[in-house]
């Protein structure tokens, strides 16, 4: 039987178990997807011995980044990204295990906002600046969008949120929240923009999934904008993850 699984700490919450294994359960693969929990990421060098049947994990926080320098490659997209969220293994012939880095994240994102740009969006205002936002940045770019990220803290390369006008919003047509404001329980919580600057031509994409619809899409919506939650990359990035490690294509 192979075996998946995920690493990072804690992982309570994580979504991809219960999702892989439902998946193995329904379409009759021979398979199991555990959560590798590790305090320190210099574990897993451990869970790679001991785990023979390991052909692939996914990374979540706080090792997206430090994973990096325990792998044998990683690919362009995750390099220039600066995080992997899919690791690869395979074994050579003397048992050595090969371990290859990827980052779905921005081909789930990709795929997901793809159908909804038209040639209005020229320009996208990021909202965070966090691991998520530079895989959303990079598939973006792919998409040919100029991209700004907004931050609270004043950061080089970025604006803060007071920066966030009328005129600005009048260019930047696309709004892509990467925050966590507005996630489950805090249902009344908003990033701090000038929704009333909001219309047709605006397309806003939160990639939070729960509620169904953050407040800050809600006031998109009323303004005519279109929507879209993140519940459709956070299931495109999980297959872009098993294409991956069964070696088929993921572009």
């Amino acid at each position: 039987m192979r075996k998946f699984g995920i690493i990072g700490y804690p992982l309570g919450h994580s979504f991809s178990p219960g999702y892989f294994n439902e998946k193995f359960k329904n379409e009759r693969i021979d398979a199991v997807y555990e959560k590798y929990e590790l305090p320190v990421i210099t574990d897993l060098q451990g869970v790679i011995d001991y785990t023979p049947e390991l052909c692939g994990f996914n990374v979540t926080i706080p090792y997206k980044e430090k994973v990096m320098s325990y792998l044998d490659s990683v690919s362009p997209e995750a390099r220039a990204i600066g995080a992997v969220n899919v690791v690869k293994v395979t074994r050579k012939d003397n048992g050595k295990p090969y371990l290859e880095g990827f980052n779905s994240d921005v081909i789930g994102f990709h795929r997901s906002i793809k159908p909804l740009i038209t040639p209005n969006h020229k320009k996208a205002l990021i909202l965070g600046t966090g691991g998520a936002s530079k895989a959303v940045n990079h598939a973006l770019k792919q998409l040919g969008l100029d991209t700004l990220f907004v931050s609270r803290a004043q950061k080089n390369g970025t604006i803060q949120y007071s920066q966030v006008t009328d005129i600005l919003l009048e260019q930047y047509t696309v709004i892509v929240n990467c925050t966590p404001c507005g996630m489950a329980p805090h249902f009344d919580e908003c990033p701090a923009i000038p929704y009333d600057a909001l219309s047709n031509k605006h397309l806003l994409y939160d990639l939070i999934y729960n509620p169904d619809e953050t407040l800050f899409l809600k006031k998109g919506r009323l303004q005519g904008a279109k929507t879209k939650n993140g519940l459709e990359m956070l299931l495109l990035q999980a297959e872009a993850g098993w294409e991956i490690w069964n070696n088929k294509k993921n572009d």
